[in-house]
């Protein structure tokens, strides 16, 4: 016995492989990050900055290599003082809707990397076009280069306490920083002023200039608000010096409790006394101003209780919760040893448990929980209430049915142990007597795993029975004279009923393995099909759908919009979900806002047809779950498994919430591009040829000039303004192609007479480049807008000019292939640039070989008039240089049987060449 506590001992204290996995991969992490210190305040003015101020003097007198990134003195003279000596990292200007900005230029910084660098405010909004939204990102990056980071924070700017301080102050705060930033500081410093001296400091003019000081005395700086801020800083930065404790302890494996703070725990059971112990609890953790939680332990017996006993249970747990305990169910074969783990886990200095009203004489068989409760507490106190209300009366004793008696087992283990005698009698008349008790044996271990407790134990009794009356002498006579035997059948029975039992554990335990698997699948499935799910209505319905299936009632998921006005019902019309009227939808809204289960089966509006579930989300409650009424109920266990399902759906939802978010972010940030290329396109391109024009306007009123220069002056007037017309024009064409207001009319024409179209109206763009053209004369009829295919054409021949010099080459030509034409516009200039072959048929993209300006949307409009007509456009580089524009216009349908007119031929005489894909166009005429 003493081997085997020692071997208890050791195996109690052998940590946990995992946990020291962690560890070690915690460490590793920590040692290539920098640590970050987060001066704490409540209020504006506290002196947050002034004391990071002097830490970092000190740091640097130790030797330490500290350099200031930001830091905000608003004018403060002592604060001023404080910067004097350190190194100041220049702040990067930035400007936005003409308001100059100076942000942390975090590239310097990186490249600086001190070993300490100040960063203020970290709540703080970046100006746009910076590399991270927020500064505490900025501090992030700094972090994760190793870099030690100083920075301030006011309590109102935490996540959490966002809607608490908006209720306390009347004061929405629009900057904020996620809790887990605060949460994984390595040091948190409360800065702490008293009020009245804060206040002095406001009205001193310290805080905010005068105009300011007396608008913030008014609103955020009353004294209400200021006490309720410091209390709620206080204790914020007790549970994050709480945290810090328990990692300690965690990490040098310390089980004892440190009484630094008061902790209840009540242990929550199916008594009907146990809302005592919890009202009681409850007062004992008022007295002392602790927290309280409230625990139910779930062992393999937990599987027999009725469904009055957790109904009770869920009661009961739900009443701990409305006491504003934290509670908890645990699970494990042992409810003391759990209880306790517990309870050093919280580092809980009390534990209140219900005196035990069974009989006395039990305990003699095996430890009460009490009893195993209060040997392994050590260190906490344990706290017995009787469970007995001295005003109310105590609830009559509950009816339970009558247990339900199957006779199978008992009528199996009756004929198994007769089969089991008549063989033995047959085949062990003159064998040994502990042959036929190891058969007897088998036969209960048998009974016992088929058909449980209590046929076992009749089998054992009738084996000890049947082996005195037929194997022990004097046989067929209830006697036994030798003690040896009396010995060896009372061995038998003891070990026939711990043979039962411990089966009758293994079973319960495979029972609640079962449950637990069930439950484990139904929550691995739904978080499968909710990864799969892309938008919000695929989350909720996936959702809704699996709630069904568990449960087996008609679920619903209701979203928030976006402007948080109202629920929005997601699914609806399918077999497995309900719709709600007005009476629901109120209850539902009532869930949202209050944020605690409602409906049937709560203590608020039970009388609605369905239950429901806040969806609470990191940031905030993004829904609720309703779950129509079922026959039984949700008893403590069902519930807890609803609970799970929503905690999977609100993770979904929100996960969805921040990819639509991300998405309407990112075109923001491409409109907003798309607008200053515009903007800088266009203001480029009109100013040019506009100052051209008023240039040789005015050249022409003031100053008295031959008629040959006047007709250059008026040439370039046309110039200037045929180019502004073309850059009107493609603006106008491209935003009726994004409206798409452009309407294709299609008619079976002629392409040679576009093409000639096309070149007479860039005879001028041209100017000296000649053009060939190859256009077979066999060349079938093709359906097109002649407007539009013109335009396409025209546009391309102005991007060639654009870019090749004068001189080179154009060629102009059509091939028929086999569902389509093909029509090639190919010039002899210096090409694309490699991986542009794509790219150049965006909007507003332009080669740097380009000249003569442009906004860069030619290629976009032909682009978009190409694939009206159905077909593609693409572009590849010669192979004798210079680039070749493809596009296709698809031939649909037979042309009409008329004889078509004869063919007006260009204005530009045509000449036939034949081009390999990709070669390099040769002039054949010389276009004058």
């Amino acid at each position: 016995m003493r081997a085997g506590r020692g071997e208890s001992a050791r195996t109690k204290e052998r940590p946990d492989p995992d946990e020291l996995l962690a560890e070690v991969r915690r460490d590793e992490v920590q040692s290539t990050r920098g640590h970050l210190t987060i001066f704490f305040g409540a209020a504006p003015g506290v002196g947050k900055t002034y004391a990071m101020l002097e830490s970092a003097r000190l740091e640097r007198e130790e030797g330490r290599d500290v350099v200031v990134g930001l830091v905000e003195t608003h004018g403060r003279y002592d604060t001023n003082a404080l910067l004097l000596g350190l190194e100041i990292i220049p702040r990067r200007k930035a400007e936005h809707r003409g308001v100059k900005l100076e942000e942390l230029d975090l590239d310097a910084a990186l490249a600086r990397r001190p070993g300490l660098i100040l960063v203020d405010e970290l709540a703080h909004t970046n100006a746009p076009g910076s590399r991270h939204t927020k500064r505490w990102q900025d501090i992030e990056e700094l972090l994760a280069s190793g870099i030690d980071v100083y920075t301030t924070l006011n309590v109102q700017h935490l996540e959490s306490q966002k809607d608490v301080v908006a209720q306390i102050t009347h004061v929405i705060v629009r900057e904020t920083v996620p809790d887990s930033v605060f949460e994984g500081a390595d040091d948190v410093r409360l800065i702490d002023l008293p009020i009245d001296e804060l206040l002095e400091r406001l009205r001193e003019g310290k805080v905010y200039i005068p105009e300011q000081a007396e608008i913030a005395r008014e609103s955020f700086f009353q004294e209400g608000n200021l006490i309720a801020l410091r209390e709620l800083a206080l204790r914020l930065t007790a549970q994050q010096v709480d945290t810090q404790m328990r990692a300690y302890r965690t990490k040098h494996g310390i089980d004892r409790t440190w009484p630094a703070s008061e902790r209840v725990l009540v242990c929550v059971s199916p008594s009907p006394t146990s809302e005592h112990v919890i009202r009681g609890a409850r007062r004992l953790a008022a007295g002392l101003h602790a927290d309280l939680l409230a625990a139910n332990v779930e062992t393999p017996a937990s599987i027999r209780l009725s469904a009055a006993d957790r109904r009770r249970i869920a009661d009961h747990m739900r009443l701990a919760q409305s006491l504003g305990a934290e509670t908890v169910t645990l699970s494990g074969p042992r409810s003391a040893e759990e209880v306790t783990r517990f309870a050093r886990s919280r580092n809980v200095t009390r534990i209140v448990v219900g005196k035990p009203t069974h009989a006395r004489w039990l305990d003699r068989l095996r430890p009460s929980f009490l009893d195993a409760l209060v040997r392994l507490s050590e260190d906490i106190d344990v706290h017995v209430l009787t469970g007995e209300d001295l005003v109310a009366p105590r609830p009559p004793p509950e009816r339970r049915p009558p247990r339900r008696v199957e006779l199978t087992g008992f009528v199996a283990a009756l004929a198994l142990i007769a089969v089991i005698t008549g063989v033995s009698g047959l085949l062990f008349v003159n064998a040994q007597l502990a042959d036929v008790v190891m058969i007897y044996l088998l036969a209960i271990v048998l009974v016992s795993l088929r058909w449980g407790l209590w046929p076992s134990l009749l089998a054992a009794v009738l084996s000890v029975i049947l082996l005195d009356f037929f194997f022990v002498a004097p046989l067929h006579a209830f006697a036994m004279t030798d003690v040896k035997h009396i010995a060896t059948s009372s061995v038998m029975l003891v070990v026939a009923v711990v043979i039962s039992g411990l089966t009758k554990r293994v079973r319960d335990q495979m029972e609640a393995a079962r449950e637990r698997e069930v439950r484990t699948a139904s929550l691995y499935s739904l978080s499968r099909a909710l990864a799969r799910a892309k938008t919000t209505s695929d989350v909720a319905a996936a959702g809704a759908k699996h709630v069904h299936d568990v449960f087996g009632a008609p679920a619903c998921v209701l979203v928030v919009d976006h402007d948080r006005a109202r629920l929005t019902p997601q699914v609806s019309g399918t077999p497995w979900s309900f719709d709600l009227d007005e009476k629901e939808l109120a209850v539902a809204e009532w869930t949202r806002q209050h944020g605690r289960p409602a409906g049937a089966g709560t203590d608020t509006l039970p009388a609605s047809a369905g239950s429901y579930f806040p969806l609470e989300a990191s940031s905030s409650r993004i829904g609720v779950l309703g779950l129509r009424r079922t026959p039984g109920g949700l008893d403590h266990e069902r519930r807890q498994h609803l609970q799970a399902f929503a905690g999977q759906i609100a993770g979904a939802l929100e996960r969805t919430r921040l990819a639509e978010q991300a998405q309407r972010a990112q075109l923001r940030i491409e409109a907003e591009q798309l607008r200053n290329s515009l903007l800088s396109s266009v203001s480029h391109d009109l100013r040019t040829p506009l100052a051209v024009i008023t240039g040789t306007a005015s050249t022409l009123l003031e100053t008295e000039i031959a008629p040959p220069a006047q007709k250059e002056l008026a040439e370039a007037i046309l110039v200037e303004a045929e180019r502004m017309h073309r850059l009107v024009r493609n603006l106008l064409d491209m935003t009726r192609l994004e409206a798409g207001a452009v309407e294709v009319h299609k008619e079976w024409q002629s392409l040679e007479e576009t093409v000639g179209a096309a070149l007479e109206r860039t005879v001028r763009v041209l100017g000296s480049r000649p053009v060939t053209t190859d256009v077979p004369a066999d060349l079938p009829l093709v359906p097109y807008d002649s407007v539009l295919l013109q335009q396409v054409l025209v546009n391309l021949l102005e991007n060639a000019a654009k870019y090749t010099p004068a001189g080179t080459p154009v060629l102009v030509a059509a091939r028929r292939g086999k569902d389509a034409v093909e029509v090639v516009v190919a010039d002899h200039g210096p090409g694309l640039p490699p991986g542009e072959e794509t790219r150049i048929f965006e909007k507003f993209y332009r080669a740097e070989t380009g000249r003569g300006g442009g906004a860069g949307l030619g290629l976009t409009i032909c682009k978009g008039i190409v694939a009206a007509h159905g077909g593609r456009i693409w572009a590849v580089n010669c192979n004798g240089g210079g680039a070749a524009f493809h596009f296709t216009l698809p031939i649909e349908g037979e042309p009409p049987s008329l004889t078509p007119p004869r063919r007006r031929r260009p204005s530009r005489p045509r000449a036939r060449a034949r081009i390999a894909p990709g070669a390099a166009p040769r002039a054949r005429t010389r276009l004058l």
